[in-house]
């Protein structure tokens, strides 16, 4: 118990003596801003280090998901059968539909009087207007009425 009772008079001693000087712990205006100053200014270079890691890490993404992109779409190249003049020129049978791959059109189209760049366009406000897609339509001729 003698050593409890020195220990703690001890620590009340050290307390007492630190409460009655300054020790040298108080700052000055001037300290207390430049440690401010300093603080701050660590924060903001961190955070503009993160800044630039996170561009860094964005452009590598971006990076690899072009590379993933182009190596996806040579596969899906090599994977598209190609087919032959008589099978695109073939006649469907009576009663059964075909289904058009998107960069095919049924039939010929007869242009009068008009250019293919006009054409294309009245096709697709058609196609847009009646909400088919372009590919499904049936165009026999285009004709340019003049007034």
């Amino acid at each position: 118990m003698n050593f409890l009772n020195t220990a703690a008079e001890a620590t009340a001693a050290s307390a007492a003596a630190l409460a009655s000087s300054d020790g040298g712990n108080t700052m000055t205006i001037t300290e207390a801003l430049g440690l401010s100053v300093t603080g701050i200014a660590v924060v903001m270079i961190i955070l503009a280090l993160l800044a630039v890691l996170v561009v860094i890490l964005s452009k590598i993404v971006r990076f690899f998901e072009k590379a993933a992109r182009k190596k996806s779409d040579k596969n899906a190249a090599k994977s598209e059968i190609p087919q032959t003049k008589a099978a695109l020129n073939a006649k469907p049978e009576v009663g059964k539909t075909v289904a058009l791959d998107e960069k095919q059109s049924a039939g010929n189209l007869e242009l009068y009087k008009t250019d293919e760049k006009t054409a294309a366009v009245i096709m697709a406000i058609v196609s847009k207007e009646s909400g088919i897609a372009l590919n499904k339509l049936q165009f026999n001729s285009i004709k340019l009425i003049e007034k």
